[in-house]
């Protein structure tokens, strides 16, 4: 691979903006090295030149269904579709992300494991790292039951955590409660009891694997939370009078460390159709509440990551991460954290903390490079100059 070198106005390196100018050094996938201020690069490397550039780590969307195509009902439809079809989803989904600066994604939730398949056939160098869990596990009628996850009792969700393992599966995704996209399932309660939802993390860790768990109901938070996983993801704690998070509760939260996905962030220029609205607001989960709960579980010093549920319909398409960001800052937390959250903290969560996530010599390049500062102004984020997927240019 050729050597390479890129300048830029400043870098956030996954924790602080460096101001003053920097040169990066890339070779053989990796960064070598980082100089601030003034700097040649060796003889013979080619050099990029961006005098108003930031420097980021590639972008990490820590939720996203990468079979869905982002049409209405993308996940009711799945069912029905021919693998060799979910194969060119995939793919498209995943060139959509890299194009919005995105170079990991965790996948929490396909049909009957057709990601993991899809990833064991071949990895690309040319597209984003992709993490997966296989199908949710999910009670029998439960939430997303249609791509294959059900599970009953104590054995049948230790069995199932043991198939996911055996497929591959980087983590264990569980349907703690109901969902709005699925009609029939309740987002006021839990769908497995303590003990059910208990044999699944045990069974899990054992195998060496994490739990994140699915909770918009308040006790399905507070169940998790009781039982130890290791991730919530979207912690909306919706109750049967709406989405309300309990101050007490977010400061247990940021006292258990557990890793907390809001995914807020909606495409600004899609309407959202009039029954979605509606059946959201059944569903107790208004836009405000969901906002006011992210700035309590902030305000809490929850551990908070970034994932934007790409691909669910017109307004969550692939590549919407950047729109997370923007959603984030408009919610009270500061820029620098908002970045934080899309490049250390979570490669952290998704088990890539040592090689992802840090412009730091020794890490992968994957690097992003947009025109402007986003630590003063997030929204520059929307117009990536270039990604780079292990020093490779990309697209």
């Amino acid at each position: 691979m050729t050597k390479h070198a890129v300048r830029v106005a400043r870098m956030f390196d996954g924790e602080r903006l460096v101001d003053g100018g920097v040169l990066v050094l890339l070779d053989d996938g990796r960064i070598v090295d980082v100089h601030r201020g003034r700097a040649d690069a060796p003889a013979g490397w080619s050099v990029r030149e961006e005098p108003n550039g930031t420097l980021l780590p590639g972008l990490v969307d820590a939720h996203v269904h990468l079979c869905a195509d982002a049409g209405p009902d993308a996940l009711g439809r799945l069912a029905e579709r021919p693998e060799t079809d979910l194969d060119a989803v995939v793919e498209a989904s995943l060139r959509t992300h890299v194009a919005a600066g995105v170079t990991t994604v965790r996948d929490l939730g396909d049909r009957r494991g057709a990601v993991l398949r899809w990833r064991d056939r071949g990895l690309r160098d040319d597209l984003p790292t992709v993490l997966g869990a296989g199908a949710p596990l999910t009670s029998v009628g439960g939430h997303c039951w249609s791509l294959g996850g059900e599970a009953s009792g104590v054995d049948g969700v230790r069995e199932a955590v043991r198939l996911r393992a055996a497929a591959g599966a980087d983590l264990v995704k569980v349907m703690a409660s109901g969902g709005v996209f699925t009609p029939g399932t309740d987002t006021t309660r839990p769908q497995f009891t303590d003990e059910e939802l208990t044999a699944a993390l045990t069974q899990a860790h054992e195998l060496g694997l994490p739990v994140t768990a699915h909770a918009h109901a308040l006790s399905a938070v507070e169940q998790a939370l009781r039982v130890g996983v290791d991730g919530i993801e979207h912690c909306t704690c919706v109750t049967a009078a709406g989405a309300h998070v309990p101050g007490e509760l977010a400061d247990r939260l940021a006292a258990s460390g557990v890793a907390v996905c809001a995914t807020l962030g909606t495409d600004p220029a899609v309407v959202t159709p009039p029954e979605v609205v509606e059946m959201a607001a059944r569903a107790g989960l208004s836009e405000a509440a969901l906002r006011d709960g992210f700035a309590t579980l902030h305000r809490a010093g929850v551990r908070l990551v970034a994932g934007s549920d790409a691909g669910l319909g017109p307004a969550k398409p692939h590549g919407i991460l950047p729109e997370t960001l923007v959603e984030y800052v408009a919610c009270g937390i500061s820029a620098t954290a908002a970045l934080a959250a899309a490049t250390s903290v979570g490669a952290e969560v998704c088990g890539l903390g040592r090689r992802k996530g840090r412009v730091r010599p020794g890490f992968e390049a994957d690097l992003l490079i947009v025109d402007g500062d986003p630590t003063s102004d997030i929204t520059v984020l929307r117009r990536p100059l270039a990604v780079y997927l292990a020093g490779a240019l990309a697209g």
